[in-house]
């Protein structure tokens, strides 16, 4: 998966993965090979990947 930024709206009507076109700003997932199209279309850029938090399960560095 790959997480883009829309850069370009779409007429009224227009879809995305059977959803309507999202407003230019928003950041969607889609396949990576889709995403890769439409940002070499000049409709979206890659965004950063959302992060998620993650614990270790350990306590401290003690190992």
């Amino acid at each position: 998966m790959m997480r883009i930024r829309i850069t370009q709206g779409m007429p009224e009507g227009a879809q995305l993965n059977g959803e309507p076109w999202p407003a230019e700003g928003d950041e969607v997932d889609v396949p990576t090979a889709q995403g890769a199209h439409l940002v070499a279309s000049g409709v979206a850029e890659e965004a950063p990947a959302k992060r998620r938090g993650r614990k270790s399960g350990r306590g401290g560095d003690d190992g």
